[in-house]
């Protein structure tokens, strides 16, 4: 789903043409003809979230630094690009005190307007991340910060939001990859305890050896390499929340001792003398049906029934598509940030190729996919060919991987090519330049320059100034480059009619 803009302008016409525009750029639109109903808009619960304003600073009634005052007493965080009429520092520089994040110059032009966009949604989702590291380091991630469009997650959420208000024990059930870790900090981030300590404990990457003293901890001198006193994960999470993921490979003989530190409220450290009161809210996740473990004798049922006091299911990322655009942005702007990246945004064919797939890996694969496709792009836009083995996979889209080419020895002589299989890549956006022919060949550069003429042509309208300077050529090349490949008789046809 495309990035979702308002457009706040009381001059109709202005209003059309913007929308337009940002049309053209692939992002949807909505319009408001006052900065009062913009800013109800913005406020409406029951409509879908707004991620940028484009706000016009001079209106009748409540203006747009009006707006932009409110939103920030209001605490809505959606990002702003103003447009003013004059262009004047002072007002420029006030809306920018205001909260906006860049401003443009009417009549803005289309090139203008769409990298004005395309920074601020870059610079807000890079904040938003930001903001959402520092809650989840300091524990107090809440349920905005996971978001959904999807009803089947919304429910999943407000489920979750109940669990919170209590010290009910939660099972968060859901494949692997959808983000249990993450709805159980937000549990804790919502609850009384937050801010207090969030301990994980990843039960299948636990040796069945030392199950016991790592859940409950040890003595020193307990037991041959007991060294020095060791605090168990129960001690470490006192007073906060104690996430045991994957519970289901817990061995069955430290289920016995868990059911106990449960029931009991206490734990019993390896080599202590006297049992230890913890209070701990307990949140527990599994990717597996528990009952049918217990049924195959697995895991034990007087466990399960502990920890089955509130489950919540989770649905995978193939069954809310709608959340993957908005995912997308968020990994792009964070790996953009580790990476040193300056890419603005994704392309629409690209989003379209990452809701059409499946995700079995489901949010971690999302993930690894946008990671891999930061560190592989050149250009300041991610497109398709930045997910060839996802595009592989999908029905429409077409982008061949060139084989690798076996390692050279010092003394060998570097092969003309590496294999007679030639990769083609099939550009489904009308503005990306095909290179390849049908038979798999590069294109001669008179097609190329021939295309780009016609192209260049179309996109500014006949305008042969501004073509020829686009195009870093003089006029008379430009009417001489015509000429050969026949457009010349087609605009003086045109201009005739």
């Amino acid at each position: 789903m495309a990035a979702l803009i308002l457009i706040v302008d009381d001059d109709p016409v202005q209003r059309r043409l913007l929308e337009a525009m940002a049309r053209r750029f692939g992002y949807e639109v909505e319009t408001a003809e006052s900065g009062s109903a913009g800013l109800a808009r913005l406020e409406a619960p029951d409509r879908p979230t707004v991620d940028l304003i484009v706000l016009d600073l001079v209106m009748p009634d409540l203006d747009g630094m009006g707006v932009l005052t409110r939103m920030r007493q209001r605490g809505i965080t959606t990002p702003a690009v103003v447009q003013t009429a004059h262009g004047s520092i002072e007002a420029v520089i006030s809306a920018m005190r205001a909260g906006a994040l860049d401003f443009v110059v009417k009549p803005v032009g289309a090139e203008r307007l769409q990298v004005s966009i395309k920074n601020a949604l870059r610079v807000d989702a890079l904040e938003d991340e930001l903001r959402r590291a520092n809650r989840r380091t300091a524990g107090e991630l809440t349920f905005r910060d996971i978001g959904t469009q999807v009803e089947s997650m919304a429910r999943t959420l407000r489920l979750a939001e109940r669990a919170a208000k209590s010290s009910i024990p939660v099972l968060i059930e859901g494949e692997s990859g959808v983000g249990k870790e993450l709805l159980a900090r937000a549990i804790q981030g919502s609850s009384d305890r937050r801010g207090k300590p969030f301990v994980t404990v990843n039960c299948g990457a636990l040796p069945e050896n030392l199950v016991e003293s790592i859940l409950f901890g040890h003595e020193k001198g307990a037991f041959t390499g007991a060294t020095e006193k060791h605090t168990g994960k129960f001690a470490e999470a006192n007073a906060g929340t104690l996430f045991l993921d994957e519970i289901s490979e817990l061995p069955l003989d430290a289920q016995v001792k868990l059911l106990r530190a449960l029931q009991e409220g206490e734990i019993d450290p390896v080599g202590a003398r006297r049992p230890v009161k913890v209070d701990i809210r307990l949140v527990s996740a599994t990717n597996q049906n528990l009952i049918e473990l217990v049924k195959r004798g697995r895991f034990r049922e007087d466990l399960f029934y502990r920890l089955n006091v509130f489950p919540i299911t989770i649905p995978p990322l193939r069954a809310r598509a709608a959340d993957v655009p908005e995912l997308a942005r968020r990994f792009l702007a964070r790996f953009c940030a580790e990476e040193g990246k300056r890419i603005r945004g994704i392309s629409n064919e690209a989003f379209a190729l990452l809701c059409a797939y499946d995700w079995p890996g489901n949010v971690r694969q999302l993930e690894n996919a946008m990671f891999r496709a930061v560190v592989l792009a050149d250009g300041d836009e991610l497109t398709t060919a930045e997910f060839p083995q996802i595009a592989a996979q999908v029905e429409g889209f077409d982008v061949r991987i060139p084989p690798v080419p076996p390692p050279l020895s010092e003394t060998s002589t570097p092969p003309v090519a590496f294999s007679s299989e030639t990769a083609l890549f099939e550009p489904r956006d009308q503005n990306i330049l095909r290179l390849i022919d049908e038979n798999g060949d590069v294109r001669k550069l008179e097609e190329i320059e021939a295309e780009t003429i016609r192209f260049a042509l179309l996109h500014y309208r006949g305008q042969m100034s501004q073509m020829a300077r686009k195009l870093g050529i003089g006029r008379s090349t430009l009417y001489r480059k015509m000429k050969e490949i026949g457009l010349e008789t087609e605009v003086l046809g045109e201009a005739a009619a």
